[in-house]
């Protein structure tokens, strides 16, 4: 990996600012974990019976914008790689390219981007249809948040395993 680029958290502001810097950041963090390597090496996977791998990784961060942001305020049934709501699907990056994974994934982040700009506050209601419940905008940035938090763990891991460097 190369410089660290990516712009911090600010300590101050609203809550939607804190929320969105800290999604931004994260979201920056994935591409951080996967700069500099090859298809090949983002389709290295972790040690077996996992088949997790970074390119896995970003094809399922898009899945779960979609799923969190497009399914609950705009398309109920929109899925990336699966037409039947199968969130492993993504991690199945066997036949993937870098360029495929990342416009699928810098497609659902502005998406996701934009559903958050328009809406007038963290409280708008969505519907998440896995759950079959109403859920708020703040609860889904919250969770896509974390989600972000915990794959960039996994790929820390993976990182490492590619070509020997800690994450950041």
């Amino acid at each position: 990996m190369t410089g660290d680029n990516r712009t911090g958290p600010p300590v101050f502001g609203s809550e939607r600012d804190m929320l969105r810097s800290f999604l931004d950041y994260h979201r920056a963090t994935l591409v951080l974990k996967c700069e500099g390597l090859t298809d090949e090496e983002l389709r290295s996977q972790s040690m077996p019976p996992s088949t997790l791998s970074l390119l896995g990784l970003v094809r399922h961060m898009a899945e779960v914008e979609r799923a969190w942001f497009r399914r609950a305020f705009e398309d109920n049934d929109a899925m990336v790689w699966s037409d039947r709501i199968d969130f492993q699907a993504a991690y199945d990056a066997s036949a993937s390219t870098r360029a495929e994974a990342f416009a699928a994934w810098e497609a659902e982040v502005e998406n996701s981007r934009r559903i958050e700009r328009k809406a007038e506050s963290l409280d708008q209601a969505g519907y998440q249809p896995r759950w079959g419940e109403e859920v708020s905008l703040r609860m889904v940035m919250m969770h896509v948040l974390l989600e972000y938090g915990r794959h960039n763990g996994h790929a820390d891991f993976l990182r490492e395993g590619v070509d020997g460097t800690v994450g950041a």
